[in-house]
């Protein structure tokens, strides 16, 4: 197994825990935020292989903070998967036309979480 640096922006801390618990048990190293201004601001000075979006934040919504983070130097080769609530016919494709690579609808499965997360990131170690 890979360790990963996982980038965590989540406003609801039952799904912070939740993602955190499972992925820290796992051995992955989380780095977490609850708001879309704050991600764009930080993720410019950590270094990240996975990023976990959600679409419903705060202050602007994930599809904007998918936007701006393929602006950015250096993270076009990271994953970025969106993890929401939003289901409805056309959110799917939404969400992969603002630059997110993979669509994961809550609630999470505990017993798949793990597996899927690590596949998506494996899938972007082979595409490169």
């Amino acid at each position: 197994m890979i360790l990963v640096n996982i980038f965590i922006i989540e406003d609801n801390e039952q799904n912070i825990y939740l993602m955190n618990y499972l992925l820290s048990n796992a051995g992955h190293t989380l780095i977490e935020v609850k708001g879309g201004r704050e991600a764009i601001e930080k993720i410019k000075h950590i270094s990240v292989d996975l990023i976990l979006l959600d679409i419903q934040l705060p202050d602007m919504s994930g599809y904007e903070v998918a936007q701006e983070f393929r602006k950015i130097s250096g993270l076009d080769n990271v994953p970025i998967v969106a993890v929401t609530s939003y289901a409805m016919n056309g959110d799917k494709e939404r969400a992969l036309l603002s630059g997110c690579d993979y669509y994961l609808k809550k609630p999470i499965d505990p017993d798949t979480f793990v597996k899927k997360i690590e596949k998506y990131h494996l899938n972007a170690i082979n595409k490169s």
